[in-house]
């Protein structure tokens, strides 16, 4: 009896979900046949689509149907549409520079604290990871990156683009592919710290930043953790001590001036 009742409830979940969901046009529909063939390696990330023709004769649609299908595509990030070039699958299909809107929060040193906050959640889990999983060419790609922060730093030089080529690689070597989707929010904490106070604690960072390389690369995952957890509560230290102050003027370059 019992199993009779739950059968005829998800009957009737199944049915009220069909009718709260709208009917996808066949604009929609094309659009998702184009994702899947993304999604199969059908098309390359980076590679450029069949013109509007070839594509119409391939999914037996109008041109109609397959230009309002690159439209919703394109809204999505997921091709790029190059005038007088064709139609291009995006080197990361789906992503966002600002996918939780950071830009639009006003109060940005309210916002560089929180991002830190969020970072000493995930980002030693990250480092934890990438001790245990790292392969030699990730070890290699996060040495050379800590190295390319310290030369720009010796020269006195912006180094907020290797700070977070260091960390993208550091993330990458985790070996989990959802953590890639969360470095643009670490971008994000990154360039409004360097916003608001051009990129402090050269010296600090250079022994954090060698810390934690030196347990990634030694396979210590607690060692890792410990190194991050530092390097971030130090960074978030010297955000607190200038929170309540004005920010200095910061150059061009994205150092101070």
């Amino acid at each position: 009896m019992l199993s009779i009742i739950l059968t005829d409830l998800s009957l009737l979940f199944s049915r009220l979900k069909a009718m709260r969901l709208p009917k996808k046009t066949l604009a929609e529909q094309t659009a998702d046949r184009l994702i899947d063939t993304i999604i199969a390696g059908e098309i390359q990330k980076g590679a450029q689509l069949p013109n509007e023709f070839q594509l119409a004769e391939r999914l037996d649609v109008g041109r109609g149907t397959i230009r309002e299908a690159i439209k919703i595509l394109a809204s999505k990030h997921i091709v790029e549409i190059r005038r007088g070039h064709g139609t291009y699958i995006s080197e990361q299909p789906g992503r966002v520079e600002d996918p939780l809107g950071l830009t639009f929060l006003n109060d940005k040193k309210k916002l560089a604290s929180d991002l830190y906050e969020l970072r000493l959640l995930i980002e030693p889990q990250i480092a934890a990871l990438a001790a245990e999983r790292a392969s030699a060419e990730d070890l290699n790609t996060i040495q050379s990156a800590c190295l390319a922060v310290e030369a720009n730093i010796t020269a006195k030089c912006p180094w907020t683009d290797e700070d977070i080529a260091l960390h993208e690689a550091i993330a990458n070597a985790s070996g989990n592919q959802v953590v890639s989707n969360i470095i643009p929010i670490i971008h994000s904490a990154v360039k409004v710290f360097a916003e608001l106070y051009g990129k402090p604690l050269t010296e600090t960072t250079v022994e954090s930043h060698r810390a934690l390389v030196a347990a990634i690369t030694d396979g210590d995952a607690v060692r890792a953790q410990e190194a991050m957890i530092s390097h971030l509560q130090r960074n978030k230290q010297y955000l607190e001590t200038f929170i309540d102050s004005p920010a200095p003027s910061v150059s061009n370059t994205g150092e101070p001036s």
